[in-house]
């Protein structure tokens, strides 16, 4: 490994203080390409780079590449170890839609729930929990009991470890309440097993696919689409969601404008001429 990417490596460690995850991938993506080549990165030149990458078929491993480099050579030339900056261009992706259900559909769902056991109990408040706050699966089932504080949920384990705080829906905490006075195991974990360990994530994938036929996932999209159709900032359902840039939000800006499009063909009387 160069000395310039153990600096880089040790910048974003210390300085930028990355989750441990996000290191592992960039150094994992830059050593292999200087292993590849047997030379220092910052000895690469842009042409060979694009050669080496393009065995990347994938356009979305290609880009993550891309931007580890990229990144690699801007801490490069701000701490002068490069003379000119250099940036490589990223694959251009279809912009895709992300899958969601209506409101209506997730009714559908939850009616199909039998709650009179405890199971079903569980299942009809986590499917309603997760279109309630858009938590990832992963954070949903790190919950503990003390993450619900009022009707306010302190989400403590996010991605890249950037916590927030969601407003829960009163039905969504009614179940949630409902659901926990009849666990039979007294753990910290809200979501849990039969046997009173922490739910999986197959199992919580295996509930939403039996009543809704779709992932966890869907749920947090599904969120997201119904906030922006009804009328959020798209800032604030940057914060609600957690990422870390506007740009990942943006994705459902092309559902507010179709369903603007659709506003003005049913109520403009031009529309329907």
């Amino acid at each position: 490994m160069s000395n310039e990417l153990e600096a880089f490596l040790e910048y974003i460690t210390v300085t930028r203080a990355l989750s441990k995850k996000s290191i592992e991938a960039y150094k994992s993506d830059l050593s292999v390409i200087e292993g590849d080549l047997d030379k220092p990165l910052i000895n690469i030149d842009s042409n060979t780079l694009l050669s080496l990458l393009s065995k990347y078929k994938n356009k979305r491993t290609l880009n993550r590449k891309l931007s580890s480099v990229n990144s690699f050579f801007d801490f490069c030339y701000k701490n002068q170890f490069l003379d000119e900056k250099t940036k490589l261009k990223f694959a251009k992706i279809p912009k895709l839609l992300p899958k969601f259900l209506s409101f209506l559909e997730i009714q559908r769902g939850l009616d199909l729930i039998d709650k009179t056991n405890i199971v079903g109990v569980r299942d009809y408040a986590l499917i309603l929990f997760l279109y309630a706050t858009g938590t990832r699966i992963s954070e949903a089932l790190a919950l503990t009991r003390d993450d619900i504080d009022g009707e306010w949920l302190h989400v403590r384990h996010a991605k890249g470890e950037k916590e927030r705080m969601i407003p829960i829906a009163k039905v969504s905490l009614q179940a949630i309440k409902h659901y926990l006075s009849e666990v039979k195991y007294e753990k910290d974990y809200i979501w849990q097993n039969y046997r009173g360990d922490k739910l999986s994530r197959i199992s919580a994938y295996k509930i939403t696919q039996k009543y809704l036929g779709v992932s966890p996932h869907v749920l947090r999209h599904s969120y997201a689409t119904s906030l922006i159709t009804g009328g959020a900032d798209l800032r604030v359902v940057q914060e609600l969601l957690g990422h870390s840039s506007l740009l990942t939000t943006q994705i459902y800006t092309h559902i507010q404008k179709q369903n603007l499009k659709e506003t003005v063909e049913v109520c403009h009387p031009m529309a329907k001429e």
